[in-house]
């Protein structure tokens, strides 16, 4: 559990948010993590599928060491493994559990999200006093279950009822093939935080992936979240 700065502070003014899986074909995530959080990604997730419960317990562990503190390490869907990790932050999907079932496999300190794929979904999660933040999407990139792509609409609509610059409203994350090429266009649809994934850490560099979304991010129009003024 990492207590160097309040996680809900910590959660409120981050702006960029990195999934990976555990790299370990390439053997390299302690020293990818570091570079990506050190050029200024504020949340790192893991998502892997292919990896085991031991090696995601692993990754999540080299993660953590990676961090030190400059960021929050998150699970994703896996209460049983937030648990074993005395994770920090547990993102749910749609279909995961209730958040009130979820909370009672973590520490009364860590932090709740929830993915949301339409309007419902993020009425729903801004209503539940359980969730802390919400990932919004997939705004390019199609699920292979979704029947449409949401797009910008989506994020019109969080944008509306979750302005970023409200005091007290919830953070929220656009995501879902989101690149550097794209991304004004999500910035003019209201979004002030974004998940990536690929376009971080399947680049060239990541480090320097990194740094230009925090760039442009910092520089996106009333760069204010939740009432914090974003220093450049």
């Amino acid at each position: 559990m990492t207590f160097l700065r309040g996680l809900d502070e910590r959660l409120r003014t981050a702006r960029l948010f990195c999934v990976t899986d555990a790299r370990l074909a390439a053997g390299d995530l302690a020293g990818f993590a570091a570079d990506v959080l050190n050029a200024g990604v504020d949340l790192i997730q893991l998502r892997d599928d292919s990896a085991s419960d031991t090696q995601k317990l692993a990754a999540l562990e080299t993660l953590r060491t990676a961090d030190r503190g400059r960021g929050l390490v998150s699970v994703y869907a896996d209460p049983d493994l937030a648990r074993e990790f005395a994770a920090d932050v547990l993102q749910l999907p749609k279909s995961g559990p209730e958040s009130a079932k979820a909370r009672r496999y973590l520490s009364k300190w860590a932090r709740l999200g929830r993915s949301c794929y339409s309007p419902g979904d993020i009425d729903a999660a801004l209503a539940d006093p359980g969730v802390d933040f919400l990932t919004v999407g997939p705004v390019f990139s199609r699920l292979p279950w979704s029947p449409g792509l949401p797009g910008l609409d989506l994020i019109r609509h969080a944008a509306r009822v979750a302005p970023p610059s409200a005091k007290g409203s919830k953070p929220w994350f656009a995501i879902g093939g989101i690149t550097l090429e794209n991304l004004d266009s999500v910035l003019d649809a209201g979004a002030r935080r974004v998940a990536v994934g690929r376009a971080i850490a399947a680049a060239d560099v990541p480090a320097d992936a990194a740094r230009a979304f925090g760039d442009r991010l910092r520089a996106a129009r009333g760069d204010t979240v939740e009432g914090f003024i974003l220093d450049a």
